[in-house]
């Protein structure tokens, strides 16, 4: 054998000796990262089930999932009876939120513009929380908003698209609509739309009463529980069904964050005793961007800015805010805006518009609230 055959042996051993060596160091890091993960895992859990904080937390993402399409994974965080007694207790707080009389009165002031100074019938600011990021967008003259309802007939469609058909200075999303699985075609509203003074639509009949979202003839907001009758007596001009109300003669309604219903894309409406309209957009389910908001977030927004009565409206991914033909704000969809049935629209000369009855004629059952056209 010759000599140089040793130590060329000699290195090929330590080399497999120190591939033995990396091989044992990987196995064993990658056995103490699993029980890292596990004992984070098992921590994790007993901090979420068996803590306060913890079932904070879980309740914070069952409600937060209940506002989805994924409302069904609630059950995972908190039971499936619990979930639904969830939905039940919060549906039940609502209906109650709405009963309060509300008594608040508004004093428009001149808003004639003058050569020295004008004030702008529309302003947008935005506005930021811990987790949300969104708008507030404050009408000043109340009279000057009308709702728009869609073109045609099978389907909604998007606020950008109403604006700028009926050539509105601004707009946002309006009331609930049926939605089944989260893939429906946004034309068959949920209980009433009053637009120009005149029922819509209505599926609650002749005699119920329901929660609306809107405004009289004098531009004074209504919120709350109404019989359709009393609607009528109101002079109610434009309304959409959505629900809750937050705000009640000035003081807010919901108590605290836990109230707040989860968190995610927002609407909401309310108007300050100078008649002058706020609404609010907050976007949500974008993570580095926008998280969302809870309706506590939004009561608070409202009032900050001066709100005596407020509304919640559709949010989720229906949530938009379209100014001079842009939209202002981020929906949450990853397809952009959805196609919805009603709108709160802003104009200059309201006067002029013509919103014809697009559900004339028809009966609520007969409509598929699936079916594309």
């Amino acid at each position: 054998m010759k000599p140089e055959v040793l130590p060329q042996r000699a290195a090929a051993r330590r080399q497999k000796n120190k591939k033995k060596k990396r091989k044992g160091k990987f196995g064993r890091f990658m056995l103490r990262l699993f029980i890292v993960f596990l004992l984070a895992g098992i921590g994790g859990g007993a901090w979420l089930f068996l803590t306060p904080s913890g079932k904070d937390m879980r309740y914070l993402a069952a409600d937060t999932l209940i506002t989805t399409q994924h409302r069904h994974w609630a059950k995972y965080f908190i039971g499936e009876a619990e979930a639904k007694q969830r939905v039940a207790e919060y549906s039940a707080r609502f209906e109650e939120m709405g009963e309060e009389k509300d008594r608040h009165t508004i004093n428009l002031p001149d808003l004639i513009p003058t050569k020295v100074q004008q004030t702008p019938l529309v302003e947008v600011e935005e506005v930021s929380g811990r987790n949300y990021h969104g708008y507030v967008m404050t009408v000043h003259d109340p009279t000057k908003i009308r709702l728009g309802v869609p073109a045609k007939v099978g389907r909604g469609e998007h606020v950008s698209s109403m604006v700028e058909r009926l050539g509105a200075v601004a707009g946002v999303n309006g009331g609930g609509f049926a939605d089944p699985n989260w893939n429906g075609n946004g034309f068959k509203p949920i209980g009433v739309v009053i637009s120009q003074g005149q029922i819509y639509y209505n599926d609650m009949g002749k005699n119920a009463s329901v929660q609306i979202v809107g405004i009289d003839k004098q531009g004074k907001m209504i919120a709350g529980h109404y019989s359709l009758s009393e609607l009528s007596k109101m002079n109610v001009q434009e309304a959409v069904t959505f629900q809750p109300r937050l705000i009640v003669n000035g003081k807010g309604l919901i108590r605290n964050a836990s109230e707040g219903w989860g968190i995610a894309p927002r609407t909401a409406m309310g108007q300050r005793a100078d008649g002058a309209i706020i609404f609010v957009t907050v976007d949500g389910r974008q993570p580095g961007y926008s998280i969302g908001a809870n309706l506590y977030d939004m009561q608070n927004i409202l009032l900050k800015h001066g709100a005596v009565i407020g509304a919640n409206l559709d949010g989720g991914s229906s949530t938009v805010l379209v100014k001079d033909n842009t939209i202002v704000n981020k929906p949450s969809s990853e397809y952009g805006e959805r196609y919805l049935p009603t709108a709160f629209l802003v104009f200059e000369h309201p006067e002029t518009v013509s919103i014809p009855n697009i559900w004339a004629g028809m009966r609520p059952g007969d409509i598929d609230a699936a079916k594309k056209r």
